[in-house]
């Protein structure tokens, strides 16, 4: 039984699974979208929301701490100063998984994770379009107009 066992091992030792978390947390940071396991994906996004959230403040403690679980400098800069002000307004849920089916070899479940406010195709999708410009009246007389001018146009000659 698993009764009060929060997190997901993913079937590794402490160091490796920390290791592993903290580099996929990089690559997302840095790619801004990666392919993985279902499992891995809801391990990592337990993981680099807090990080996220800790990069609203810009201090050095702030930074520090994000380093020391990232440790990777150029993940922390990137997260610090393109991330940091996209997200600044979101109150949470600054990641999304997407299940992509199943993997060729083993049949594992695969999911893309990926950072929300940096999709894309997602807002493009989300912001409204104008809508056209419809009216109560009947087209019949434009219509009617219309054919008449193209009848004209050809006796004019």
């Amino acid at each position: 039984m698993r009764h009060n066992k929060a997190i997901n091992h993913l079937g590794r030792k402490s160091g490796h699974r920390k290791a592993l978390l903290a580099n996929m947390a990089s690559s997302l940071i840095l790619e801004k979208r990666i392919t993985t396991t279902v499992a891995k994906a809801k391990a990592l996004k337990s993981y680099v929301e807090p990080l996220i959230t800790k990069s609203k403040d810009d201090s050095t403690h702030s930074r520090r701490v994000v380093f020391s679980y990232l440790k990777n400098k150029e993940a922390v800069s990137e997260l610090f100063r393109t991330v940091a002000p996209k997200i600044a307004d979101r109150p949470g849920g600054y990641t999304r998984v997407l299940h992509t089916g199943f993997r060729q070899g083993d049949a594992a479940e695969m999911a893309l994770i990926e950072l929300v406010d940096f999709n894309e195709a997602a807002l493009a999708s989300a912001t409204p379009k104008a809508a056209k410009k419809s009216t109560r009246r009947s087209r019949a007389k434009k219509a009617e107009a219309a054919a008449e001018a193209v009848a004209e146009a050809p006796q004019a000659e």
